[in-house]
Order: structure tokens, then C-alpha cells, then sequence
């Protein structure tokens, strides 16, 4: 590929540059071949030399590549050049950006986040509800978890728009890991010790990431790999919800598509009519809000209300027609009270705290990457930054503190956050605002909630999650990437019909094997002139317009030279050789060029590369030239070239262009140098 700052060529004359050649044995006949070399534009050609980067020690080198590993943003520049009292300020509030907006906070604010904390509470309390049911804890656990996290992340948290609370992703992966050793019915103060260990683990595991500045550990989750992940999740959810929504008493505790149909099926005769009933109509009601406020954004409280609504109207159908005594399961009595601290029943030791750190560090990272991407997303939409870092030391320090405050995992919720953004919340107060509706309610309002039917809770799950099955998307990636549409549906299938762990391992592995295949496997190609210019293209891209150059094969790698792909690089330029010359006993190729703009890094064995490959096709009577190394791959060179054969000035140049016009002119020279002295030894002696 060419160089911007190398397109022009001016200066010297051809004699500048046999002096600066060594001679270069050329049959004769490619004489003819150098005309068309030629019609590269020329303009009197200058050769730049390619120099070595600046001296640094080992010691330099290190510092400067964890910083970019480790502190790509930066966060000290803030920092630089400021007195002590302001980088004492500065420090303040990067630890806790509620110091950063809270000075400046106003009335006007206080009314928008006021309004919006409400009405997303309205959400988190039947959301609460329903997904501790759905991790297999007492419903109680689920109100505690929607009122001391939300505290603690409007303090430490970056987002303006992140409404943080249980989320269904996190809490079925829980309760079903959980409950592989683990029966939530029979030992159940056993099971919600093993999910506030988990979510202690969660919390050390996400608070660790950020203080170590490991973020980029959760980008193997990717895009296509979350997509079928959350849509197979949430079909497993969706039916794992028939037990409610069908009355079932007795059903399977498995995860897979399989057992749980067999399970609604074999237990039919538990099947009750008035349950059924119930459960259509409001999750038709639930569909139908949802829906309205797709459809018209600006009525986005239908949908933020309907959850609550429908618990109201449940309940007071079920306490008006005494429907708990014909066959609608009932909530029950719920615990008065905030939350009771739990610190004394965390595990760490015993014969299940490997089952508790493997689910921690499992839903700890599932959590993390959807509170992340929350946060992302809203922050683009509304043109700030967000911390990523900071994000995650703030939900894991929640999860933490959540843990010895009788809460489980927690992190930014999608649905809440999307209702938190509409309602036109404008800090992270808003938090504070649904944290205190929530207080209120568990102060105050248990005892309403005594017969509020199970069915809704399943019914408001599902409308919750059917979000989650995003066909556009997954028709997108089809469309861009057919590996990663490969990825998605092994997520989706593995979860539906494996499990949601197994399911996710899949997918993570299929997206590793891709990672691998590209660095084993890197992007080569050759390149060929776009005439009258000193451009180089792909010539399978550009079939149309670029033609190869008569006696040069162009090759230029794009990607990382390492010792998992030498050996590929080898074969396949001596391959590139092979073919160009076709077994004529006069090569067609007298140089190889290798493009080495892209090839970002190279370790010892693929500086190797370049020895071996040198040595190969110099039998073949061929020359190796490289092309505009990096400054990593220009210092190790230097190293190991001793002989001083790859860094020659003659086979060491910036651009493809620098190269081929220079080659072709000595070579040119040479042949008419041949030339004159075989003329002069036929011409007859004079007399």
C-alpha cells in the first residue's frame, strides 16, 4: 500500500541511483519487461530511506506498552498541570462523579429525575418481584436488591441513565447453576447463602476488572455471541414461566427446551383454567402496552406502568373472588422491613464454594457486559461519556455491598434504563429517587402484596424478556458475516437445548477458534499497480483497474507476523512463486516485495520468517525487498541482521512505488551496460 507521505518523488538522477545500487544480475531479456515499470509517474525519483525509530531502553518500551494496554484513555491527563487543592478536587470526583454534578445541581433537575425515579420504580418493584422467582429466591430478595444497589451506583456510577436492579439474564443463570447441588425447596436458606457468596464473588471479580483496568477481557463476548445468548435465554425463560402461567405445582428444575415442554406436557392434569385465564389476559394487557409504547415513544409510561398496573388489578381480583382458593397460587406473606444484613452468610469454604465462584465469575461477567452496554448505549445517545472502568468498579463494589445486605446480583437493567432515558431523567438521582419508592414499599406497602398472584409474575417476565429475541439484528449479521450468524445460532441452540452455560461456552469457544484462525491464518494478498499512478490494490479487488508489474510479485500482510503464522507465511508466498513462474526455467519473478505496512507487531520467530524465506527464493534467483516496516519490526531487524542482507538499501524501501521505480532503473541500467560491453567485444578491431 502506498503512503500518503511518500506519493512524491522528486531529486535525483539515475546515476545517484546506480551509485546507490549494488549490481543486480538480470538476464537480458526483461529488458523489454522494464518498459512498463516505467509508466509509473517518476517526476525525478528521490529514494527515502527508511530509518530506525529512536533509541529507547527496555525499561521505556514496557512503560509505554502498558500504558496503552492498561490506560488508553488516559485518565491522569486530567490531572497534568494542575495545582494540589484541584487535583485533589479532580481525584474526588472521579472516585465518585456524584461530587462531580452534585455541586451544580438544580431544582429543574431535581424534578425530572423525581418523576423518572418514580416511574421506573414502578417498574422495579414487580420486576424485583418476579425475577427473585425466577432465580429461585424468596420474592423479598428481589425488592432488597431494587433498593440498596440503586444507592450505592448513583454514587459511584458515571451514567446519567443507567437504572440499576435485578435482570432476568443473571438471575436465571444463578438459579439454575445454583441449583445443579442445590435444591431451592428443600435446603433453602443453604441456597440464598450460596447466591449471596456468588454475588460477593461477582462483585470482587467485576470491581477487580476495573481497578486493573481488564475491561477489554469482556469484549470476547461478542456482539453475535450475546444476541444468541440472550435470545436463546429468553425462550428458556419464556417457557421455564408456564409453570405460572399454567398453575403447575410439580415442574422440572432443568433449563433445556426438551425436559421443560416434556414437563408441561406430562404434568397436563395440573393444568388450572382459572390460572390460564389469568395469565392470557394480562399478558395480552402487557403485550399490548409494550407494543403501544414502541410504536409512540412518547407514551413510554404505558408500558413502564402496565408491570405495576397489572399487579394492583391481579391482586385485588384475586383477594375480591378469593381466587387463592380455587386453584391461583398466591405470593404470600412478604417480610416487613429494610434489608437485614447478611455478611454472616457468606460461605468461603466447604464442599460448594467452587460451585459459588464459578457461578460469581459466570454471571459476574454476563452482568457486567449488559450493564456496560447500557451504559454505552445511552451515553451515545445522548452524546457523553461514559467510564468503562469506573462502570465496572461501581457494579462491582454494588454487588459487593449488595452481598452483606441481603441482596443478589445486580447490574443496569435494559428495560428500566430504556424507561429511565424516556421519562427524561437527567442524573443519577433518579436512582436515588426508586430507591426510596422502594423503601417506602418495604416499609409500608408488604402487606398488599399478600395476594398477588404468581401468574402475573411469570406473565411479566415474559413481556420483559421477549424483548430480548432480536430478529433484526440477527438478520443484520447474517447479511454482514456468515461466521458470526454461525456463532449466534451455536449460542441460541446450545442454550435451548444444553443449557444457558454450556450454551454461552459454545459460543465464546467458536468465537476464540475465529480469533485463532485469523492469527494463524492472516489476510495476504497480492497487489498490482493502478496505472499511471503509484497506487497498489489488492488485484482480486481490483481486477478492473490494477495489473501486476512484470517481474515483481507484490505481497503485501495484513496482520501481526507471530510464530502461530510463520510457517503459514512461508508456504504460501514460495506457493505465490511457484505459480507466478510456472514451471518455466526462467523465473518470471525477479523480486518479491512484501508490503509491510499493516504488519502492526513481530515476535522472534517471525523475524525468522524473513531469513528463511530470503534463503528459499534466492535459489530461484530471486530477491526479497521489503516495504515501510513499522518501527517495532525496523529495531528487531536491525538485531538480527547481522550480515546486514534484509536492511541493504536496495532491498529496504518506503513504498511500493520507491521500490519498483528503483529496482526497475537499475536493473534497467545494468542490462545497458550489458549491453554496450557485449557490443564492444563483438565490434572489429580497428586498423
Amino acid at each position: 500500500m502506498e503512503e500518503a507521505s511518500h506519493d512524491k518523488m522528486e531529486g535525483s538522477s539515475p546515476s545517484k541511483l546506480n551509485n546507490q545500487h549494488p549490481t543486480i544480475n538480470t538476464p537480458s531479456n526483461n529488458n523489454n519487461n522494464m518498459q512498463h515499470c516505467m509508466d509509473i509517474p517518476m517526476g525525478g525519483l528521490e529514494v527515502h530511506k527508511v530509518v530506525p525509530p529512536p533509541r529507547r531502553s527496555t525499561l521505556q518500551k514496557l512503560m509505554a506498552r502498558l500504558k496503552e494496554t492498561f490506560f488508553p484513555d488516559d485518565p491522569l491527563h486530567q490531572f497534568k498541570g494542575q495545582p494540589p487543592k484541584k487535583q485533589w478536587i479532580l481525584g474526588a470526583q472521579y472516585v465518585f462523579p456524584i461530587l462531580e454534578w452534585g455541586p451544580t445541581y438544580s431544582f429543574k433537575l431535581l424534578k425530572s429525575d423525581i418523576i423518572s425515579g418514580i416511574t421506573i420504580a414502578s417498574l422495579a418493584i414487580p420486576q424485583g418481584i418476579s425475577y427473585a422467582k425466577l432465580a429461585n429466591l424468596p420474592a423479598i430478595v428481589g425488592l432488597y436488591s431494587s433498593f440498596v444497589p440503586p444507592l450505592v451506583y448513583a454514587v459511584l456510577g458515571s451514567s446519567k441513565d443507567v437504572a440499576v436492579g435485578p435482570v432476568s439474564i443473571a438471575s436465571l443463570i444463578m438459579g439454575s447453576m445454583l441449583m445443579q447441588e442445590v435444591s431451592p425447596t428443600k435446603d433453602p436458606n443453604l441456597f440464598l447463602q450460596l447466591a449471596f457468596t456468588s454475588t460477593f464473588f461477582s462483585g470482587i471479580i467485576q470491581a477487580s476488572l476495573g481497578l486493573l483496568r481488564l475491561g477489554f477481557i469482556i469484549d470476547f463476548l461478542s456482539k453475535a455471541t450475546l444476541i444468541g445468548f440472550m435470545a436463546g435465554a429468553a425462550v428458556i425463560v419464556s417457557l421455564q414461566q408456564l409453570k405460572s402461567l399454567l398453575g403447575i405445582q410439580n415442574f422440572t428444575k432443568k433449563m433445556a427446551i426438551v425436559p421443560v415442554l416434556s414437563s408441561v406436557f406430562e404434568e397436563r392434569r395440573e393444568w388450572s383454567w382459572q390460572t390460564i385465564l389469568m395469565g392470557v389476559c394480562f399478558l395480552l394487557l402487557l403485550l399490548i402496552a409494550r407494543h403501544v409504547s414502541m410504536r409512540k415513544p412518547k407514551l413510554f409510561w404505558v408500558s413502564a406502568g402496565a408491570p405495576l398496573a397489572s399487579v394492583i388489578l391481579s391482586t385485588v381480583i384475586v383477594f375480591a373472588f378469593k381466587a387463592n382458593r380455587h386453584g391461583i397460587s398466591v405470593i404470600g406473606d412478604l417480610q416487613k422491613g429494610l434489608n437485614p444484613p447478611s455478611w454472616n452468610m457468606l460461605i468461603f469454604s466447604g464442599t460448594h464454594i467452587g460451585l459459588v465462584i464459578k457461578t460469581g465469575i459466570i454471571t459476574g461477567i454476563i452482568a457486567l457486559t449488559e450493564g456496560i452496554a447500557v451504559g454505552r448505549t445511552f451515553a451515545t445517545l445522548r452524546e457523553y461519556r461514559v467510564d468503562g472502568n469506573k462502570e465496572m468498579i461501581a457494579i462491582g463494589l454494588m454487588n459487593i455491598i449488595g452481598s452483606i445486605t441481603s441482596c443478589y446480583i445486580t447490574t443496569g437493567s435494559f428495560s428500566r434504563s430504556a424507561v429511565n432515558h424516556n421519562a427524561g431523567a437527567k442524573t443519577a438521582l433518579s436512582n436515588i429517587v426508586m430507591s426510596v419508592t422502594v423503601m417506602v414499599t418495604l416499609l409500608f406497602l408488604m402487606p398488599l402484596f399478600h395476594y398477588t398472584p404468581n401468574v402475573i409474575l411469570g406473565a411479566i417476565i415474559v413481556t420483559a424478556v421477549i424483548g430480548l429475541v432480536d430478529v433484526p439484528a440477527a438478520y443484520h449479521i447474517w447479511k454482514i458475516d456468515k461466521y458470526d450468524f454461525i456463532v449466534l445460532v451455536c449460542a441460541f441452540l446450545g442454550v435451548i437445548f444444553i443449557s444457558v452455560q454450556q450454551g454461552l461456552a459454545i459460543a465464546v469457544g467458536i468465537s476464540v477458534f475465529k480469533i485463532l484462525l485469523q492469527v494463524t491464518r492472516p489476510r495476504t494478498v497480492v497487489l498490482g499497480n493502478i496505472p499511471g499512478t503509484d497506487v497498489f490494490r489488492d488485484l482480486h479487488h481490483y481486477n478492473e483497474s490494477a495489473v501486476s508489474v512484470p517481474g515483481f510479485l507484490i505481497i503485501s500482510i495484513e496482520a501481526a507476523i507471530n510464530f502461530a503464522n510463520t510457517a503459514y507465511l512461508n508456504e504460501r508466498i514460495l506457493r505465490w512463486i511457484e505459480e507466478e513462474d510456472d514451471g518455466n526455467k526462467h523465473p518470471n519473478i525477479r523480486f518479491v516485495i512484501i508490503d509491510m505496512s499493516a504488519v502492526s507487531s513481530i515476535d522472534t520467530t517471525g523475524i525468522t520468517l524473513f531469513g528463511d524465506l530470503r534463503k528459499a527464493i534466492r535459489k530461484k534467483g530471486v530477491e526479497l525487498v521489503l516495504v515501510n516496516p513499522l518501527a517495532e519490526v525496523v529495531e528487531k531487524l536491525q538485531k538480527v541482521d547481522k550480515d546486514n542482507e534484509l536492511m541493504r538499501p536496495d532491498h529496504l524501501y518506503l513504498s511500493a512505488g520507491e521500490a519498483i521505480a528503483s529496482l526497475s532503473m537499475a536493473m534497467k541500467n545494468q542490462a545497458s551496460n550489458m549491453y554496450d560491453e557485449k557490443m564492444q567485444t563483438n565490434a572489429p578491431p580497428k586498423s
